[in-house]
């Protein structure tokens, strides 16, 4: 389509993009402006358009609003009712601005240049297209912020005297994922959860706290490859956890990731390091014809030196002005979309919320939250939150198989990997970091002061080597509070049946205590 051109707005549907609509209504806003110029761009989570009846609802990832919410059917009316109630959509309204042209929105600006809405797109335009409008600097109407604060995460920003409006963008138009406010989240952030966590440790003594940090570190690092399907010797997952444990010391930039690609990878003889050289994928290969059969295809090796540098300017920049959780999550699965490099780009995804959470200093001194664990207990709906992205952005993406089974894409993708919407990844991550706070670190800490009073119960009984009392306790454990005929005529066969009872009762206690 040549710039300028679009279809008709459409009238009321029943489909729109293969996805059904609660009701026959018309598609409004970001969906009108995406069917009527023929947007190749992933299609919003949520999407508008106007329904029969008088009251507004949510169903299906659409949003139905009444008659009187119907915009003016053209360019202005539509980008209108978007900025109002959608938010921004950062890659819809760059890849609108590219097929509309320049005069389109320097005609909207012309016709209202005090309107708040104008001077947004305007400032919107020049700021992903770094291109600017044949037009003067705005000269009256009071300062309006890019992003509306009450429907996304914003950051203080700066101002841009020319438009008369203040740039609260959470990132750079290098790398700018957006994050909605939901009650979900907006309760999370209420609760403020790094606090919680001082406040729990607080009571905790401090040679037992040392033992649950380590053990939580260990259990994260041994968890992180396990997601990936490894299981390495334990000196690689001890070394893996060292680099969690130091997680945050550093700026993440290219160079930081490309060290850190070669901790994880360890043996890197048959693994390329550093940036890719050629394409990427998550997926298959079919075992007949060796085909790739991607769930995910990762950003071109072209765009990956800039999209890391986005990354980087986002770690200095925005993601200390975001509540941490918001922070880590938008950089985190940012990362694993790119998938900058041909291996270790699970682990270093799951080091990036390490990262952000130790920098911020929401992390209590000393202990690393288990993320990588509760995501391998929570595997499935793990997988779901990537596909979010993934599924909406894999039909806009052109590619042919190379002859050695990799991608090789065809079309301009970098701006799918720039801006995307991470509000179901900071949902996830949230109750990821809660359930550590609120069940595990609770529970490591207690199973630490049972395990220490059961020692020293049986130490005043038995005259037993610590290695037999951690696995006499083990064997407890695993059988409901009961020595097995196993134990009894193996490793404890010594004991006496009065002490085997003895030993099952003082178990018994410490676990009703």
């Amino acid at each position: 389509m040549e710039p300028g051109q679009r279809k008709p707005f459409s009238g009321a549907v029943s489909v729109f993009h293969e996805r059904w609509l609660p009701e026959a209504a018309v598609p409004v806003g970001y969906a009108a402006l995406i069917g009527a110029f023929e947007l190749a761009v992933p299609v919003p989570i949520n999407l508008a358009a106007i329904g029969p009846r008088h009251k507004v609802y949510q169903e299906d990832g659409w949003k139905l609003y009444t008659p009187r919410h119907q915009p003016e059917p053209s360019l202005t009316g539509h980008l209108t009712f978007a900025l109002r109630y959608e938010g921004l959509d950062l890659a819809v309204l760059k890849a609108l601005f590219q097929a509309a042209g320049p005069e389109p929105v320097a005609d909207i600006v012309r016709a209202a240049p005090t309107g708040s809405y104008s001077r947004r797109l305007w400032f919107l335009y020049e700021w992903l297209l770094d291109a600017q409008l044949d037009l003067p600097d705005a000269a009256q109407g009071s300062y309006v912020l890019a992003v509306d604060s009450d429907l996304q995460w914003a950051v203080d920003g700066t101002t841009s005297q020319r438009h008369r409006v203040k740039n609260n963008l959470p990132g750079t138009p290098a790398w700018c994922p957006m994050i909605f406010h939901t009650p979900t989240l907006d309760a999370f952030v209420d609760r403020n959860l790094g606090d919680e966590a001082r406040r729990l440790i607080a009571e905790v003594p401090a040679d037992l706290l040392a033992r649950t940090a380590a053990f939580l570190l260990l259990k994260d690092s041994r968890s992180s490859f396990q997601i990936e399907g490894e299981d390495p010797p334990q000196d690689r997952i001890q070394r893996w956890g060292q680099v969690i444990g130091e997680a945050g010391r550093r700026t993440v930039d290219g160079a930081e990731l490309e060290r850190l690609q070669h901790i994880v990878i360890g043996d890197a003889r048959f693994v390329h390091l550093g940036l890719r050289t050629e394409g990427g994928f998550v997926g298959e290969h079919d075992r007949l014809s060796g085909a790739p059969i991607p769930d995910h295809i990762s950003a071109r090796h072209e765009d990956l030196q800039g999209l890391i540098n986005g990354l980087a300017a986002f770690d200095r920049g925005a993601a200390r002005q975001l509540d941490p959780v918001l922070a880590a999550a938008a950089l985190a699965f940012g990362f694993v979309y790119i998938h900058p490099f041909e291996d270790g780009n699970g682990r270093l995804h799951r080091y990036l919320i390490h990262h952000v959470l130790a920098e911020r200093g929401f992390n209590p001194p000393g202990l690393v939250f288990p993320v990588s664990a509760v995501i391998l207990d929570r595997i499935d709906e793990y997988r779901r939150v990537l596909e979010t992205y993934s599924r909406r952005l894999l039909p806009h993406i052109r590619w042919r198989p190379t002859d050695g089974g990799n991608v090789e894409v065809l079309n301009d993708t970098a701006d799918f990997y720039r801006y995307f919407d991470a509000t179901p990844h900071a949902q996830f991550l949230f109750e990821c970091v809660a359930r550590t706070i609120d069940v595990d670190l609770p529970a490591e800490t207690a199973f630490l002061k049972t395990y220490d009073a059961f020692k020293a119960e049986i130490s005043r009984m038995i005259d037993m080597p610590d290695r037999l009392i951690d696995l006499l306790f083990r064997f407890l454990r695993q059988n409901d509070g009961k020595l097995s005929k196993r134990a009894r005529e193996k490793e404890f066969a010594a004991l006496t049946d009065i002490e085997a009872i003895q030993i099952e009762a003082i178990y018994a206690a410490l676990q009703s205590a």
